[in-house]
């Protein structure tokens, strides 16, 4: 169980839910926005969102418009972090509107926790997952042997209050990143669990994330404790 800081209660568990059928980039981001100043005011819980969105291109804050290779689909400013990613269908996103007010200001443990709870739900499935310098995101060995992008991440805090978050590949048309240089890195390429001979519902994977997010938790009490290092 999440452990009890010694200055100050931590929150109650956060609401989860879970999106079955594909849900708009921009009907997502209002929601988000909207969840985020409610937090934020004590008005709603905290969020963990499971849901995949239709074909769309996103922009982070460093986006730059010569990796906007092909715009096939729509381009949506996100206001995240991080340059253009692709969302689409087999592609299962959390998006998490947390309080760091009550969980530890700390954004660079706070997205080490969320890195730490992807590797970890991988596992469960066999796949070994990475952190690597320089390049955020998950990574793990393609069918090739390479060096392959199964997960991104890219965040938004807002008066401390969390937006955006993760998504991994499960078994989304990989043609659909060649619109773009993923997270502007040229030089890997991006995989999936179904090409590395996987077959992972959107089910199965939304159980396991549950399985392992106590521990994504703790890593978030122990930022509010200045300990996740």
């Amino acid at each position: 169980m999440a452990s009890i800081a010694p200055e100050t209660l931590m929150p109650p568990p956060p609401e989860w839910r879970r999106d079955t059928a594909p849900v708009p980039y921009t009907e997502a981001l209002a929601a988000m926005e909207a969840r985020n100043q409610a937090v934020f005011a004590g008005e709603a819980a905290e969020l963990i969102w499971l849901l995949e969105h239709p074909p769309v291109y996103t922009a982070g804050t460093s986006a730059d418009p010569a990796e906007l290779v092909d715009p096939r689909f729509e381009v949506v400013d996100a206001g995240r972090g991080g340059r253009y990613t692709y969302h689409g269908p087999g592609q299962r996103i959390g998006y998490l509107v947390l309080d760091l007010n009550k969980r530890g200001k700390d954004v660079r443990c706070f997205v080490h926790a969320i890195e730490g709870w992807v590797i970890a739900t991988l596992a469960r499935f066999g796949v070994e997952g990475w952190r690597a310098e320089g390049r955020v995101g998950i990574w793990t060995k393609d069918i090739d042997g390479s060096e392959a992008k199964i997960g991104a991440i890219g965040v938004r805090v807002r008066r401390w209050v969390t937006m955006h978050g993760f998504s991994v590949n499960l078994d989304p048309d990989l043609a659909h990143f060649g619109g773009i240089v993923p997270c502007g890195i040229s030089e890997y390429g991006v995989t999936s669990m179904a090409k590395l001979g996987l077959k992972v519902s959107a089910e199965e994977w939304d159980a396991a994330l549950l399985a392992t997010s106590e521990d994504f938790l703790d890593a978030l009490d122990a930022a509010a404790k200045r300990t996740c290092r």
